[in-house]
C-alpha cells in the first residue's frame, strides 16, 4: 500500500521553506505618535537622536562642597585646610557665583557646579557633616584631604551628547529606553502601529469558559492563549470566542472580522482532513491558501493564506499545537508587522539528561531547562501529546529536533529556545 501525502513527509511543506514563504508577505506598519506614557513594549519606528547633552550642565555627584584642586593640595587630616563658604547651592536652581582661591560652595547632589569650581570635596571628609533638612550652611569648612581635578563631578554630556543616536528604529522599547526617552524631553515617541487581530475557535465540542461543562464538552483554551500571545508580542488582538462548525458560522466570523480592518485573522481547528473541518474549505472559496500542512509536530495541519485579501493563519486545534505553531510562524509575523529589528528567537544548545523519540518530523518538545556545570540541561516536562497543555505550562523551553531525526540518545545536544526569552 502507498503512502498517503498525510504520512508521507516528502509531501509535506518543511518548517523553514513554510517561513521563507512567509518572509516576503508582510512588511512594517505605518507610523504613529503616541505618549511617552503609554511607549513601554513598542517598536520604534525611527532612530531617536537626542537634542541635548545628558546631563545638561555639569554637577555634583554628592552632597559637599565645591572647591579649586590647588586650594586642597596640602590638605591632610592632622593638617586640614579651611576655606570660607560664599556659596549655598541646592539642586534645581541656577548659580552665578564664581569661585576664588580660598574659597568653597555648600553644593547638593545633582546642582549645578559653579564656575571657578573644580571639585567637590563630600561632607564626610570635613568638619561639616550636618544634612538635616533646613539647614544652614557653615561661614567656613575644614576640608581633611586633597582633591582631583573634577572629582565627583558629572561634566555636561558625560552620558549623551547633543545629536548622538540614542534609540534605533526596530528596538522594543524597554522601561529603561522609555526613562531616557523622558530624560531626553521626548513627550511622544514615533512607534509603529499596534498590529490589529482578530482571534476565535472553531469546534462544536467547545464551552466558553464561563459555562459549566456538560457531557462531551470541553472548554476553549485556544482563544484565551492565542489571544494572550498576540497581546504578548505588541499585537492589539479582539477574542471573537467560539464558532461552531458549520460553513455558515465560519464564514460569518471570517466577514466579521474582515470588515474590523484586522491586519491578521488566527483561527484554530477546522483546518484538517476531518468530515466538519470546513475553516481551510470556505478559507478558499473566498481567498486562498498559500501553505497547508508543515513538517514539524506538534501543529502539522497548519494553514496560511488570505481571507478576502486578509492574511490568515489557520492553526490545529489541539493546544499545545496551536500554541507551537504561533510561536514558530506568528510570533515573527507579528513582529516583522512592527518592525522589529530581531524576530527570531535565539538559538541556544542544551544536553539532554533522557533518550528522546520523535516521528522524523521538525519537533518541537516541551522541556525544563536549567544552568548546570557550565551547559544547559534539559529534560521533558512528561506527556508530549499535543492536547496536554499542562506539559507546557511546566517547561520553559522547546527543543528542537531537525527533520529526519527519529532518536536522540541521553547525553547529546540539541538546539532549545527559551519560552521566557525577553523580546
Amino acid at each position: 500500500m502507498g503512502v498517503t501525502p498525510e504520512t508521507n513527509p516528502s509531501q509535506l511543506l518543511s518548517v523553514s521553506e513554510a517561513l521563507r514563504l512567509l518572509s516576503g508577505q508582510f512588511s512594517p506598519l505605518e507610523a504613529v505618535q503616541v505618549p511617552l506614557a503609554s511607549s513601554a513594549g513598542r517598536v520604534l519606528a525611527e532612530d531617536i537622536q537626542s537634542n541635548l547633552d545628558l546631563p545638561p550642565f555639569p554637577n555634583s555627584v554628592m552632597d559637599g562642597f565645591a572647591v579649586k584642586v590647588e586650594d586642597l593640595a596640602e590638605a591632610l587630616p592632622d593638617q586640614p585646610v579651611m576655606l570660607d563658604v560664599v556659596a549655598d547651592i541646592p539642586a534645581g536652581l541656577p548659580v552665578d557665583k564664581q569661585l576664588q582661591r580660598g574659597q568653597a560652595a555648600r553644593i547638593m547632589t545633582g546642582a549645578v557646579i559653579p564656575a571657578g569650581a573644580e571639585a567637590v570635596i563630600p561632607v564626610e571628609d570635613t568638619n561639616f557633616n550636618d544634612r538635616q533638612s533646613g539647614s544652614e550652611a557653615p561661614k567656613t569648612v575644614i576640608a581633611f584631604r586633597p582633591v582631583t581635578l573634577g572629582e565627583n563631578i558629572r561634566p555636561a554630556g558625560q552620558d549623551v551628547r547633543s545629536g548622538e543616536v540614542v534609540l534605533r528604529a526596530g528596538e522594543r522599547l524597554r522601561p529603561q529606553d522609555v526613562g531616557l526617552l523622558s530624560m531626553i524631553g521626548m513627550a511622544n515617541v514615533p512607534v509603529r502601529r499596534k498590529p490589529r487581530v482578530a482571534v476565535f475557535s472553531t469546534g462544536d465540542e467547545l464551552t466558553p469558559v464561563e459555562h459549566p461543562l456538560t457531557p462531551g464538552k470541553i472548554h476553549d483554551a485556544n482563544s484565551y492563549a492565542l489571544t494572550a500571545l498576540a497581546e504578548m508580542y505588541g499585537a492589539q488582538a479582539t477574542n471573537l470566542g467560539i464558532v461552531p462548525d458549520q460553513p455558515d458560522a465560519i464564514q460569518g466570523c471570517l466577514d466579521r472580522a474582515a470588515s474590523e480592518a484586522v491586519d491578521m485573522i488566527i483561527s484554530s481547528a477546522g483546518v484538517s482532513v476531518g468530515a466538519l473541518d470546513f475553516v481551510r474549505t470556505v478559507v478558499e472559496q473566498n481567498g486562498r491558501l498559500d501553505f497547508w500542512r508543515v513538517n514539524m509536530r506538534p501543529g502539522k495541519p497548519l494553514a496560511f493564506g488570505y481571507y478576502k485579501d486578509v492574511p490568515f493563519f489557520g492553526l490545529p486545534g489541539n493546544p499545545v499545537s496551536a500554541f507551537v505553531g504561533f510561536e514558530v510562524f506568528v510570533r515573527q509575523t507579528l513582529l516583522k508587522l512592527q518592525g522589529a529589528k530581531r524576530i527570531s528567537r535565539t538559538v541556544l544548545k542544551a544536553r539532554l539528561l533522557e533518550k528522546v523519540e520523535s516521528d522524523g518530523r521538525e519537533s518541537y518538545l516541551r522541556a525544563k531547562v536549567t544552568q548546570g556545570a557550565g551547559e544547559w540541561i534539559a529534560e521533558l516536562t512528561g506527556h508530549q501529546g499535543s492536547g496536554n497543555l499542562r506539559s507546557l505550562v511546566q517547561g520553559n523551553a522547546l527543543l528542537i529536533i531537525p527533520s529526519g531525526v527519529k532518536s536522540v540518545p541521553s547525553g547529546a545536544q540539541v538546539d532549545f529556545w527559551m519560552l521566557d526569552e525577553e523580546l
